[in-house]
């Protein structure tokens, strides 16, 4: 199976397509620009939004659900939001088909055209803060914590299955607050949620900070963003979170009475991550075999293979699997017993491969006399016998062993591809011949971020909140900096 995985090395784009396809994580749709995610890809999704669902309850959040559908005049509210999606924007115009006169098929009933227009949700700023105008009277109402698992719609012309596509699945926060200061901290607290869960569950290890003025959210003051490396030396921004200010309770009116008895606008804030997080995790891991998954990730995390040839053989096998499965799933550990007769093992173990489960463990007639296992993990591919009595706990810690230097690896990877320039000419050879992230002083202006985006295609992915001061000059101008900033080439 590894055969048809185009190697990283040869072309890194058609090697993520074909593990996203052979994987079994998602397909192609007849829809220009969507997806099918498979079963085995929804399983991982799952995992991952059930953990952070966990973790948005665990801060205080609660779960609500708006309308799929926004009317065009709330985007003309905010004039900074609808000019950053505008030209992404699907557009509802009617509300009926009818049968072509002419025998046609069926086309759009021209008496059907809505009063005015609907704009199909790309994000739920404006919907939201419509509906918090008819909530939020008092500080007493305040703050108001919701999360929301939905789906959008940005129509993209460059599609990339689970990096980028016109329709996808997220969950977006929207939050209201009485003080700057509350709202702030808000959007601080969810983006380190983010992180964690990024470097606890999904072992990649993210840099948190703002982005530049040109790169924040459309209608947000500030923007947090987690940024991740991927193998082939490009930044994936993997979640945002941000201080959305005044600006939408300014928008939509949305006002409370504070503990003075004086009118005041609420303060907001929005964040968010998407199935682009599976791509993250995809790039961050996998290797020419296919796809290898964190275990905390994997829908199964082991798999047991019988080799055999006999139904005699297979059912001693059995026996003793089912009791090996039975201890694991004491401790947590999901199981899969492989034991389909009309694939031989050789088939079963690439295929699981592919797949990325954790650990494989194979058990033959001749492992059932001398009480052992084949015990095999996908990060590193090694293999070790390990007698039946510690199986259990041999799997237990080797399964937070496989999570933990998955990350090792992929900080390791980040730390090599991370280099400091202090001249332009150094830059664009970095960013031209290696990649990565590059750490050099920027002049804080848009028109220079501008320049160094056109010549090198390299974007400021953020300044980092943990950024020590530093006296430099730009790259660029020559002008002060205090800080540096991170510029890669991205998704």
């Amino acid at each position: 199976m590894a055969k048809e995985i185009t190697s990283r090395s040869e072309n890194y784009s058609q090697w993520y397509n074909d593990i996203v396809v052979k994987a079994g994580l998602a397909d192609y749709s007849a829809v220009r620009g969507c997806m099918v995610i498979k079963p085995y890809g929804y399983a991982i999704w799952e995992k991952m939004r059930d953990q952070l669902d966990r973790m948005f309850k665990e801060t205080g959040h609660q779960n609500a659900y708006f309308p799929l559908f926004i009317p065009k005049s709330f985007f003309s509210r905010e004039a900074a939001h609808v000019e950053g999606f505008a030209k992404e924007c699907a557009v509802v115009t009617h509300y009926r088909l009818k049968n072509d006169p002419n025998g046609k098929g069926i086309i759009v009933d021209e008496d059907a055209k809505l009063e005015e227009e609907l704009i199909v949700r790309p994000t739920s700023e404006t919907i939201i803060w419509n509906t918090y105008k008819t909530w939020i009277q008092s500080y007493r109402d305040l703050p108001i914590l919701i999360n929301q698992w939905a789906n959008v719609v940005r129509w993209e012309m460059r599609t990339r299955l689970f990096l980028r596509t016109a329709e996808f699945l997220w969950q977006e926060g929207h939050t209201a607050h009485a003080t700057m200061d509350e709202a702030v901290e808000e959007a601080e607290r969810m983006i380190n949620v983010y992180a964690s869960f990024a470097r606890e569950w999904m072992a990649m290890p993210v840099l948190v900070g703002r982005k530049s003025e040109s790169e924040r959210f459309a209608g947000a003051v500030d923007t947090y963003t987690i940024e991740a490396l991927m193998q082939d030396g490009k930044a994936l921004q993997a979640g945002t979170s941000h201080f959305l200010g005044q600006n939408f309770a300014k928008a939509f009116d949305v006002k409370f009475l504070n503990k003075e008895g004086q009118q005041e606008y609420v303060w907001a804030t929005s964040w968010g991550v998407s199935t682009r997080l599976m791509g993250a995790l995809v790039m961050t891991h996998s290797d020419d075999n296919g796809l290898v998954l964190p275990p905390k990730l994997a829908p199964t995390q082991v798999v047991f293979v019988p080799i055999y040839k006999n139904d005699e053989e297979l059912s001693t096998i059995t026996q003793v699997v089912e009791k090996l499965r039975a201890q694991l799933h004491s401790k947590g550990v999901t199981t899969y017993y492989d034991n389909r007769d009309n694939y031989k093992p050789g088939f079963k173990f690439a295929e699981h491969e592919m797949r990325g489960v954790p650990v494989r463990v194979a058990i033959g007639p001749k492992d059932i006399e001398k009480g052992t296992a084949e015990v095999a993990r996908r990060d590193t591919l090694q293999k070790q016998f390990v007698a039946q009595e510690h199986l259990t706990d041999t799997i237990v810690a080797l399964l937070d062993d496989i999570q933990q230097n998955l990350y090792k690896r992929a900080l390791e990877f980040r730390e090599s591809s991370t280099v400091k320039v202090d001249s332009y000419d150094e830059f664009k050879k970095v960013i031209a011949e290696k990649g990565g992230f590059v750490m050099a002083h920027w002049d804080g202006t848009p028109e220079t971020e501008a320049l160094i985006k056109e010549e090198t295609k390299a974007t400021i992915r953020c300044i980092p909140l943990d950024m020590p001061e530093e006296d430099g000059k730009c790259i660029v101008t020559g002008k002060p900096s205090k800080r540096r900033a991170i510029f890669a080439q991205a998704y």
